[in-house]
């Protein structure tokens, strides 16, 4: 650690390695979390305040819904930021060691962390503008003045990745002047200067006090932009590596068995080297496979999506990927770079306008704007308008048979596990596309539609039952090998296996609308259904068969 912190702060290195020695001590009497993921573990992702009901305090609320009114099979619950926020729905926080009062406060986070694992968001790319560090900032207090990136507009900031169209710097007025401070996102979004000592002493302290609260999942939002270096990218730089890798070596000390998950919305290649050689974040993102998977119901055909998936390889020790279709933000296309044409990302542009959905472009630098993200909720994504509710289950389930059959740790989205749709209005209303799939559902109503004869209890019911087969199955472990099986273009295949317990799992899903014959080459039985299978399965239309193969 103390090479890497000399690396970046060359003679300031002392005062941050006595200021770590001081955060070590705070919290050495810290709980070790649990060891290392295993395929019982499947994550919930949602807002605190997801599911609501009338008098009741949203955490609360949440950890009701989940311990008493569903048994839905997830064992860990990300909640998305729940600390007071000024805008992007809980991406701009004020003050990152409280609970928002809206959602309730760290006893309701620690009671829900007694039923479940927790995830919790640490967004520290950025502050939010009303934040006491900015605001402390904006009034010359010298203990903020270098809290943020201050940059002059007169250089060229060309190189610079942009994730939106906004500008990069934004003017404030000082007692001291006019300052131009670097804003990645928003105008209410600034970002933090961790070439600043405090910063990084700061956030590490925040990190640790996350961790002591219960939370063994911590994500590390937008954390590829953390580090500024005029004439880069600024994007995945040396220190930023560094920096992560400083994160991971102190939390465990602090709080062993703390997981840190790195969220970079980028090219594959840039993505998974937040896993360094093991030694910077445990789990990432796995981007592609939202995009790669719709464009697999679109055209029919899993050949591109099974490439991808070949292309893999195995992950260091305790390490992994963080699977996901379905998230509060949209889908986003980047990761899809290299391996869709640009045709074809036009052609799921296309599909998820004619869907009701919406599109979130970036600047490119040069004055043309690319499709950035599609905002759509998942289950509406992969299905016709006019389909039957009946078809709409039957897509989101065979989708996230996948997401459950990958190598890594899978997290359903709550909208998702729920067979939410798409909730246009909330988007059209606040002129924020994402909330097209972040609606706020009555707890109430939602427990009757679970009882009733409706696409939520058919969703959720399958899907259940579902995480919890996946749960079942130690050829699912994180570790277990994964061959991609090619036996029709029309089948996404892969054969998950377990060296050490020697079960061994064909996943087959069928992602078009005819029915395929497989020669299996195996006996054995079909997890999902308890069917017997012999060599040759007929896989109808949307369907998907977990085949395990008889021991021999």
């Amino acid at each position: 650690m103390e090479n890497k912190i000399k690396h970046i702060y060359g003679d300031k290195a002392p005062i941050v390695m006595q200021g770590i020695e001081r955060l070590l001590a705070k919290y050495k009497d810290g709980k070790p979390q649990n060891s290392w993921v295993t395929e019982d573990e499947v994550m919930l992702i949602t807002y605190g305040d997801s599911v609501r009901s009338p008098g009741e305090m949203p955490l609360q609320t949440l950890d009701e819904f989940l311990t008493n009114d569903v048994n839905s099979g997830v064992t860990a619950v990300h909640i998305l930021p729940c600390f007071p926020y000024t805008s992007d729905d809980g991406f701009s926080v004020v003050d990152y060691r409280v609970i928002d009062p809206d959602l309730g406060d760290w006893g309701d986070v620690e009671k829900l962390g007694s039923h479940f694992d927790l995830m919790l968001d640490a967004v520290i790319n950025h502050a939010s503008a009303s934040s006491p560090w900015f605001q402390g900032f904006l009034q010359d207090d010298e203990r903020y003045q270098d809290y943020f990136v201050v940059a002059d507009p007169v250089l060229d900031y060309s190189s610079v990745t942009r994730p939106r169209a906004l500008p990069l710097l934004t003017e404030v007025e000082t007692p001291s002047g006019k300052k131009h401070v670097w804003t990645t996102f928003s105008a209410d979004q600034i970002d933090l200067n961790f070439e600043s000592p405090q910063v990084l002493l700061e956030i590490l302290d925040i990190l640790a006090m996350y961790a002591h609260k219960g939370s063994r999942f911590i994500r590390l939002d937008a954390i590829g932009f953390m580090y500024k270096k005029l004439g880069t990218t600024c994007m995945h730089l040396e220190e930023t590596h560094m920096l992560v890798q400083v994160m991971r070596e102190f939390l465990d000390i602090a709080v062993p068995g703390t997981i840190l998950i790195t969220e970079t919305n980028v090219p594959h290649k840039d993505n998974i080297s937040y896993l360094g050689d093991g030694n910077e974040a445990h789990m990432v993102y796995q981007f592609p496979l939202p995009p790669l998977t719709l464009f697999s119901f679109y055209k029919q055909n899993a050949r591109k999506l099974m490439d991808w998936a070949n292309s893999l390889e195995p992950t260091p020790r305790h390490t992994t990927f963080f699977n996901f279709l379905a998230s509060h933000d949209g889908i986003g296309m980047r990761p899809t770079e290299g391996i869709l044409t640009l045709e074809e990302r036009d052609m799921m542009v296309e599909n998820v306008i004619a869907r009701g959905g919406f599109v979130n472009f970036r600047d490119n630098g040069d004055g043309t704007k690319s499709p950035y993200e599609l905002n759509i909720n998942y289950m509406d994504a992969l299905t016709d308008p006019e389909a039957s509710d009946a078809e709409r289950a039957k897509r989101s389930l065979a989708a996230h048979a996948i997401l459950l059959s990958l190598a890594g740790v899978p997290a359903v989205y709550i909208h998702s596990l729920l067979g939410s749709r798409n909730d246009r209005q909330a988007a059209l209303d606040s002129g924020i596309n994402r909330r097209i799939n972040r609606a706020k559902l009555d707890k109430q109503t939602v427990c009757e539609e679970l009882q009733a004869d409706s696409l939520r209890r058919s969703v959720f019911e399958q899907m259940s039952e579902l995480i919890r087969t996946r749960r079942a199955q130690s050829a699912f472990a994180p570790q277990a090998a994964q061959q991609v099986v090619y036996l029709d273009d029309r089948i996404f295949s892969i054969r998950r296996t377990n060296e050490e317990t020697g079960q061994q799992i064909l996943v087959l899903v069928n992602v078009s609308s005819e029915e395929v014959s497989v020669d299996t080459g195996i006996q054995g039985m079909d997890l999902i259904t308890g069917q017997t299978v012999d060599g040759v399965l007929v896989v109808k239309p949307c369907c998907y068969h977990w085949v395990g193969a008889a021991s021999k």
